[in-house]
């Protein structure tokens, strides 16, 4: 990843709720500090990065400049901080708070395929 980039994010480009905050981010990211990368898209490899592709679908994953891999509400940390809210990261990471972001993250990601309308209703299977 280049050194220019301070988070990778891996999102689900077929995901509406995510792609929403997803241009929203890509909005805000003014100075070139996210890297994008859709898990959705036909020529993306996980295993080119050496990731799971069923963990990527499970919980939003990413990958700061030094190689690092994070995973769930701590992407959303990163990302939110290199566009400049600095202060809501901070308070983010309050126990309180942070146990609460991190359910309320783990129920949405348990769901978001249902809540998306990407299940089959007649077999109760989820697309991935």
């Amino acid at each position: 990843m280049s050194a220019a980039h301070d988070v990778e994010v891996f999102y689900d480009g077929e995901c509406p709720l995510c792609m929403r905050e997803i241009r929203m981010l890509m909005r805000l990211d003014r100075r070139g500090r996210i890297r994008f990368t859709d898990i959705a898209a036909p020529e993306f490899d996980a295993s080119s990065l050496g990731l799971d592709p069923a963990a990527l679908m499970d919980r939003i994953h990413g990958r700061l400049a030094d190689g690092t891999v994070i995973e769930g509400v701590e992407v959303f940390r990163r990302l939110y901080g290199a566009v400049g809210f600095g202060p809501a990261v901070a308070l983010s990471r309050l126990p309180g708070v942070a146990g609460l972001l991190d359910a309320a993250y783990t129920k949405f990601a348990k769901n978001r395929l249902r809540w998306t309308g990407r299940c089959d209703p007649a077999t109760g299977t989820c697309a991935t």
